[in-house]
């Protein structure tokens, strides 16, 4: 293979720049294109090439991660990028953890399983483009030219006269060079990877499991207060009154005040409104705040949200599927007669219910007002959107206002709504005093930006040979008008659609009153389920092996095409390719022994795979379900394409199996209800995830390596795993499940 060279546009450039004690820093300037910011970000100036790199005198390299750390590994994963081209050994690589700036790190944001594609042609730049230096400088020093020396552990090599320099020894002269021409700045084969493609620790990890202080929930500042706020459990409530006098007399409790949402332009309070009416009491412990808190009388203004409820929503949404659908997303052919000509009809109805994200870490943040600025520890997944929400609401310049980004417990897709930055600031503002603001579980439950619940009615038409020649689907799920809510829609280039001819999917939507957003995988964590257990009922309907239905399915397909932005499943990727599909269909079709083994009455495999987030997967699970309905996973068998490089395996194999352990809490026991407007389940007992006793033995993880550049892993394993227990459980007892959680259906772990 061939070295790979990168152009990079003309204004790119390198800048060095000397450091104390005869270090270097090191920066590669990129297109700006390259790092739109995330969602709620204002597009990022032209990144100021200051530090990637620091090479000390002693040839201690420390890189910085520039993204948001939350259990991912993206701090690991982005200086490994760098090391590998600079061609510095990884046991002398020091990982710094960067504050958010916009003006020096393009698109420092997580969520969408964007990092790797995002990042795998820049930072391995920035790396190349550091180690082409230092061979220069070696090259002047010794009067040799440059094609002649070679680089290997952070020294430049000329074998001929067998001298070698350590980057330490040239910092200095590096550091007074001018920048290499791009067009020049070679990458590694990657046959000589050292780094990449080789497991290595995650950063951070001793200091996790022996309890160091890195969280923001750890965070503490001198003079520091503990903030909790109380909001109304209806969306929209205010407050009318409350004992604030007899709050403040309880031991420990500073502050107790009303916070009053501030007229500020921006999303309705369905949407992402950042503050809301509430109660702030601030202490010297959060012990004494909370303590406080049980003693709180409030009376509230619910508004009319209050009468809402989940038994509405589901009476709702039958009527609704009843009559003309509101909207077509999509009409390929002519379904209508194509089901009346079909030889046989297959016809079921699906729901799935409201998630809550429930991260380990509960959401807060750490906030102090000082000289007119604003100083904050967050974990946020959007700092840009975050920053500006701040600055909007408190009538700040966003200049104004640093954010530090701390290690998140977890998110999932939660931190990607900023309203706990927001309160921490207006709380630490009104205090006067440096305020850490930290939710208690119940708040974290019943104050969610949740994975939307959703009905879908379908049908199929199958000729006399078992093809699909007709497919329906009325979605029925919430917002208002043609506007559904965030995650609440299924894109207009969604398996199945392009691999049937006569394809519909239309939409009818109803109010809501609690506010959705992206969960792990997001749309996609659901049209999975309902896709491709829909699927198995017809190729059971059509007498097909499950497997052998699918491949059929996708030889039927289109060539894939650009799809339009589909809110975080991908948007503005092609849809299915077919053969990358297929591929690892057969793929975990092989290593699962698929049809060759017998099993006794109440064992059986089910099958199922879904794109999401530029990643195509396919699973099977292997399940017993006793004559209780207890269900007892055997095992599971993965089977990914990301592309041509798995960068560092043990943690791709690790998120990959927390992936599927996620789905399987969804797929069991989770679920959100709503009554009088407010969430019903408020902890894990309500709210249930996966237990170490119930995880099946072994989730078997196999990688198809292809062309593709490598895209990430933190949403599209999880998908799949739904329907192929779901199916399992089919295939075992002959009950077809179309309604989650399992536990509503009389299902439970073994």
């Amino acid at each position: 293979m061939r070295p790979e060279k990168k152009q990079m546009e003309r204004r790119a450039f390198l800048r060095i720049s000397a450091l104390a004690g005869g270090g270097v820093m090191l920066g590669l300037q990129t297109g700006s294109q390259l790092f739109a910011q995330g969602r709620g970000g204002a597009p990022p100036a032209p990144p100021d090439p200051h530090n990637y790199i620091r090479v000390a005198a002693d040839g201690t390299v420390t890189i910085v991660a520039k993204n948001p750390e939350l259990g991912q590994g993206v701090k690991t994963m982005l200086p490994m990028l760098i090391a590998e081209e600079l061609d510095v050994d990884w046991k002398r690589v020091k990982i710094e953890q960067a504050d958010f700036d916009d003006s020096k790190y393009p698109a420092q944001s997580a969520g969408g399983s964007t990092a790797t594609p995002t990042n795998w042609l820049p930072m391995r730049q920035v790396g190349a483009a550091g180690r082409a230096l230092f061979v220069t400088a070696a090259a002047q020093s010794w009067s040799v030219p440059e094609g002649e020396c070679t680089t290997a552990s952070g020294r430049v090599m000329h074998k001929a006269s067998d001298r070698s320099l350590g980057y330490g020894e040239l910092a200095a002269k590096v550091a007074g060079m001018p920048a290499p021409a791009l067009a020049n700045v070679t990458l590694k084969d990657p046959a000589e990877y050292k780094i990449i493609g080789h497991t290595q620790t995650a950063t951070d990890l001793h200091d996790i499991v022996t309890g160091k202080p890195i969280f923001t929930i750890d965070m503490k500042l001198p003079g520091m207060l503990f903030a909790v706020f109380e909001k109304c459990g209806v969306v929209g409530g205010k407050v009318v009154s409350a004992n604030l006098d007899e709050i403040k007399k309880m031991p420990g409790v500073k502050q107790a005040f009303v916070v009053d949402r501030p007229e500020v332009k921006g999303p309705s309070l369905l949407a992402d409104p950042g503050l809301v009416s509430g109660i702030a009491i601030l202490a010297e412990t959060w012990w004494h705040a909370q303590s406080a808190r049980k003693a709180l009388k409030v009376e509230w203004n619910e508004g009319p949200i209050a009468s809402q409820s989940s038994v509405e929503y589901a009476k709702r949404a039958e009527e609704l599927s009843k009559q003309a659908p509101q909207t077509t997303v999509r009409a390929d052919g002519d379904v209508d007669a194509a089901l009346k000509g079909a030889a046989k009809v297959v016809e079921a109805a699906y729901s799935y219910p409201f998630i809550s994200h429930a991260p380990l870490e509960p959401q807060g943040a750490t906030a102090h007002f000082h000289d007119g600025k604003m100083e904050m520890w967050t974990n946020s997944q959007q700092p840009g959107g975050g920053r500006r929400q701040v600055a909007q609401t408190l009538g700040m310049q966003e200049a104004d206002i640093t954010l530090h980004m701390t290690r998140g417990g977890g998110g999932f897709g939660r931190r990607l709504t900023n309203d706990y930055l927001v309160e921490a600031a207006f709380i630490a503002k009104q205090a006067g005093v440096p305020v850490k603001l930290l939710w208690s579980r119940e708040d974290d439950m019943t104050h969610d930006y949740y994975r939307p619940g959703g009905f879908q009615y379908l049908k199929a038409g199958l000729d006399a040979s078992g093809k699909v020649v007709a497919w329906r689907n009325h979605f029925v799920t919430y917002g208002e008008g043609e506007r559904a809510m965030s995650s609440a829609t299924i894109g207009p280039a969604e398996f199945p659609q392009r691999f049937v001819t006569n394809y519909s999917l239309l939409q009818s939507t109803q109010s809501l009153g609690i506010r959705t957003g992206a969960l792990r995988a997001p749309g996609s964590n659901a049209i999975a389920f309902v896709t491709h257990s829909f699927i198995d009922e017809v190729a059971h309907a059509a007498g097909k092996d499950p497997v052998q239905f699918r491949l059929d399915l996708l030889d039927a397909g289109a060539a894939p095409q650009q799809a339009p932005a589909q809110g975080g499943r991908g948007g503005g990727m092609p849809g299915v390719n077919a053969d990358r599909m297929k591929g690892v269909l057969q793929l975990v079709a092989e290593k699962s022994g698929w049809g060759k083994k017998t099993y006794p009455k109440g064992t059986a495999m089910g099958v199922a795979f879904h794109f999401s987030h530029r990643g195509y997967f396919a699973e099977v699970a292997e399940v017993t379900v006793d004559a209780a309905n207890k269900v007892k996973i055997n095992k599971i068998w993965v089977a990914a394409d990301v592309g041509s490089q798995i960068i560092n395996p043990g943690a791709a194999d690790n998120i990959v199996q927390g992936g599927i352990i996620d789905g399987l809490s969804e797929l069991m026991s989770q679920e959100i209800t709503v009554d009088k407007g407010r969430v019903v389940e408020t902890n894990y007992n309500r709210h249930g995830m996966v237990r170490m006793a119930q995880a099946p033995p072994a989730i078997e993880v196999h990688y198809l390596k292809t062309t593709y550049d490598p895209t990430g892993l933190g949403e599209p394993a999880l998908p799949p795993i739904l329907p192929a227990v779901a199916n399992a459980i089919f295939s075992a007892t002959g009950k077809r499940v179309r309604s989650l959680p399992l536990s509503k259906s009389g299902f439970g772990w073994a």
